[in-house]
């Protein structure tokens, strides 16, 4: 595994809305580094981005393992290219919500009784202030991604677009921030020693709704299925054999029980 030493302090990523405490990165030469907080956070991001490269999506993070060295500290972490280009900017959901409506767009959600309708409200912000035409359909493939890996902490923070202050024009945002994801914290919620069946029980959505399954129907009824896997097994059992040494075995059994789970699932999505 690379290693590499960072010398900056880092910035403490907050995960809003989480309640999961603050992880550390770095971003240095154009790269971003972020270390292991609640568990195995870098490990789910690899892997998560390792089986999206056998699917059809095209707009997500790649991000790769790494060592990291800080003040004679070692943390296992992972790393991916800045996606921002010159004069851009990264704008969340929360944020472009409150720029135009002065409202907490969580909040805002809350009072929607139908799960459809906060996913369309939050379609038709975009698509009327960004005008981003394909954003149902991006959005789907968004929680497609989460209800299968798991991901508990999507949420208003980060679900972005990215701004161009020099053209004045919005894009979409690759699929990113998916530490959470397949059990990840081990530290609060999903010790190893529980078992995979009652983390399952435990777990919830965000940020439509607390159940993945009823937030991924209704973006699916909404703009159709988007996302196909072309993965197998062996290759999750693969990606995952590269690192031994650096984690506990049962994590990586852990996360192969998960991947075969979901796999048997959500069977539709393979192809």
């Amino acid at each position: 595994m690379e290693k590499v030493t960072v010398t900056s302090n880092p910035q403490m990523a907050v995960l809003g809305g989480s309640s999961k405490g603050d992880q550390m990165k770095w971003q240095q030469d154009g790269i971003w580094y972020k270390a292991d907080h609640m568990g195995y956070e870098a490990l789910a991001e690899v892997i998560v981005s390792r089986m999206l490269e056998r699917s059809n999506a095209d707009l997500y993070v790649t991000y790769d393992p790494v060592e990291i060295i800080f003040k004679n500290e070692r943390f296992l972490g992972c790393k991916s290219k800045s996606f921002l280009q010159k004069n851009e900017e990264l704008v969340t959901m929360e944020h472009l919500h409150r720029q135009y409506t002065g409202e907490s767009l969580a909040q805002k959600l809350a009072g929607f009784a139908l799960v459809e309708e906060r996913i369309q409200y939050v379609v038709s912000l975009v698509e009327e202030i960004c005008h981003i035409n394909n954003f149902g359909s991006y959005l789907a493939e968004e929680l497609t991604i989460d209800g299968f890996f798991l991901n508990e902490d999507r949420h208003t923070n980060n679900m972005a677009v990215i701004y161009d202050s020099k053209q004045d024009c919005y894009r979409l945002c690759p699929y990113f921030d998916n530490g959470l994801s397949l059990l990840a914290d081990t530290r609060m919620d999903f010790s190893i020693d529980i078992p995979i069946e009652r983390c399952m029980e435990k777990i919830q959505a965000k940020p439509f709704s607390i159940d993945f399954d009823k937030q991924l129907d209704a973006a699916e009824e909404l703009y159709g299925t988007k996302l196909e896997f072309y993965y197998d097994l062996k290759f999750a059992r693969q990606e995952l054999d590269k690192f031994s040494g650096y984690y506990d075995q049962r994590i990586l059994d852990r996360v192969f029980e998960l991947l075969r789970m979901q796999k048997r699932k959500y069977q539709y999505l393979f192809k």
